[in-house]
């Protein structure tokens, strides 16, 4: 992939020591793992399993670690997942997960574009709420990279109302180099 020229974005996990204090955990690298693919980079933030997160003994990293070794599909079914994402100029893939996802622009701008034919210009700091729609991100800018943070968790089945179809997860052209959600 050629270069991007947007830094590594860090990690900092928290706990506490064994009087209660907060501290920062050190058992990881503050360096997150990263996938590069044909059109995006993709880096885990973080995984969750259950909800609410079971924090005690460490256990939300024990399966984090987990996941750094063999990477979640992109949604993971009662968990959540954190991803930053980094877009080259140009059109990305339509796509649909079964999820909620909230994307934040960290840097540049990109449009939202819906299969209805409506888009959003998102700025810098600008949030989506993306509800299981299919969905294309488009960076805007000709010649520089833009890095947005993803925040996902599965949904429940969504049913089109006039036909009663349960909607399905289509990757498009991301389901050659991103695992389907698990």
């Amino acid at each position: 992939m050629a270069d991007q020229q947007l830094p590594a974005p860090k990690r900092f996990i928290t706990g506490h020591d064994y009087d209660g204090k907060a501290i920062f955990d050190t058992q990881l690298s503050d360096e997150m793992p990263t996938k590069i693919l044909t059109n995006y980079n993709f880096r885990l933030g973080y995984v969750t399993q259950g909800i609410p997160v079971d924090l005690a003994g460490d256990s939300d990293i024990k399966a984090y670690q987990s996941y750094i070794t063999e990477p979640p599909g992109l949604v993971l079914h009662g968990g959540s997942i954190l991803r930053f994402v980094d877009f080259p100029p140009g059109e990305g893939d339509m796509h649909r997960t079964l999820s909620i996802d909230y994307g934040v622009v960290l840097e540049g701008e990109m449009k939202l574009v819906l299969d209805s034919g409506e888009s959003r210009v998102l700025r810098r700091g600008d949030v989506a709420v993306q509800r299981g729609t299919m969905h294309q991100w488009v960076n805007l800018d000709q010649e520089k990279w833009t890095r947005m943070m993803f925040v996902l968790q599965a949904s429940k089945p969504i049913t089109v109302s006039s036909s009663g179809e349960e909607l399905k997860e289509e990757l498009g052209g991301l389901g050659d180099e991103v695992r389907p959600s698990t």
